[in-house]
């Protein structure tokens, strides 16, 4: 029996339209987006969508497999998560939800989709998606890294043949200086790329070697990269131009240093798979 459209009873089973479960799917990711760009987390948003496409993906590949079909009570917790995620998109953003919003949206969505018998096909995405949000949970129990970033951030100024001293974590040029903060220091990039190695794990079969080899990469490029932004900001100190110092400090320059250290990471992923292709498992 239908009603209104919504849902079509068949036994005991409640099936929602595909179209409305993409509505919902699409209402979800709209409030998320907005909610990113009104805290001025461009760069977060950037990452989000790395995830988000993998596990969309991941999910459009198996859309046929999938069992659909809820009960009564999933319904009603399914409605209840949607509802309150959706609720606190209206709210002053945290870590946590920026992290978890999409992970706990994703299982409500998928109450309402397959009940909670079923909930085990989606192990993958949901996965990818907690991933996301591991990073807010790692930061507050990792130690801080920033005399490390300071440390190596100045020695590729002293490299580079600049006259340049490191006292307290503040680099000093003679013309300028920037002290590396915790926040400054790399440490969530690198963890935002421990996860995206989950995201390459997860969906593409590696050796054992490859599977060791990656989560290295990932976080040394988080580091790398991170550390020659800390350089390129304190020769900018130097310079008399405080609105071009500001922007590659601010989050939209941080945007893309995130841009490149993914692409370096993505270039050295199909390098990985192109590899074990050439040289399969006996």
């Amino acid at each position: 029996m239908t009603i209104k459209g919504i849902a079509i009873y068949k036994g005991q089973q409640i099936k929602i339209p595909a179209v409305v479960l993409l509505g919902l799917v699409g209402l979800v990711l709209g409030s998320y987006f907005a909610v990113n760009l009104r805290a001025d987390k461009v760069a977060h948003l950037a990452m989000s969508l790395v995830f988000l496409l993998a596990a969309l993906s991941n999910l459009w590949d198996r859309r046929t497999q999938l069992q659909l079909g809820s009960n009564t009570l999933s319904l009603g917790l399914g409605t209840c998560i949607v509802g309150s995620i959706l609720y606190q998109g209206f709210r002053p953003p945290t870590g946590l939800y920026l992290g978890f919003a999409p992970f706990v949206a994703a299982i409500g969505i998928m109450l309402l989709a397959s009940g909670y018998q079923a909930l085990g096909q989606y192990r993958t995405e949901l996965l990818i998606l907690f991933c996301l949000g591991l990073p807010k949970l790692l930061l507050k129990f990792l130690p801080d890294i920033s005399p490390v970033t300071a440390q190596f951030s100045t020695y590729l100024l002293w490299y580079s043949g600049f006259s340049v001293r490191l006292t307290d974590n503040l680099i000093q040029l003679p013309d300028g200086a920037v002290r590396v903060v915790p926040s400054c220091s790399g440490l969530n990039l690198m963890t935002y790329m421990l996860a995206i190695t989950v995201i390459f794990l997860l969906m593409f079969p590696l050796p054992t070697a490859a599977k060791i080899i990656a989560p290295i990469v990932a976080v040394t490029l988080g580091f790398f990269v991170n550390g020659i932004r800390v350089a390129m900001l304190a020769l900018l100190s130097t310079q008399n131009n405080p609105a071009l110092f500001d922007y590659w400090h601010s989050n939209d320059g941080a945007l893309l240093f995130v841009m490149l250290t993914v692409l370096l990471f993505g270039l050295f992923c199909g390098w990985i798979v192109h590899q074990a292709q050439l040289n399969p498992p006996e």
